[in-house]
């Protein structure tokens, strides 16, 4: 299951694990307009864990979840 929630300045979208146990927490993904975020509490730790992408590093992991093993380079359209 998922939400999606649009705010001011970004996005964000909620992924909660529904699947068996253990269940994982929920991760929380902001997209903003120059980066996307993405959060996970870590109850190891009792922080919150979180990685900052930049948009062209989220297109090259969109793009590797379907493609098969290997090293790619995306061509892009500069704007």
């Amino acid at each position: 299951m998922f939400s999606i929630e649009h705010e001011f300045d970004a996005t964000i979208v909620t992924l909660v694990d529904e699947g068996t146990q253990p269940l994982g927490e929920d991760v929380i993904i902001h997209l903003f307009e120059d980066c996307i975020t993405i959060e996970q509490y870590d109850a190891r730790t009792d922080t919150v864990q979180k990685i900052t992408l930049t948009n062209h590093q989220a297109q090259d992991l969109a793009a590797a979840l379907d493609l098969p093993e290997g090293v790619y380079i995306l061509k892009r359209d500069e704007d």
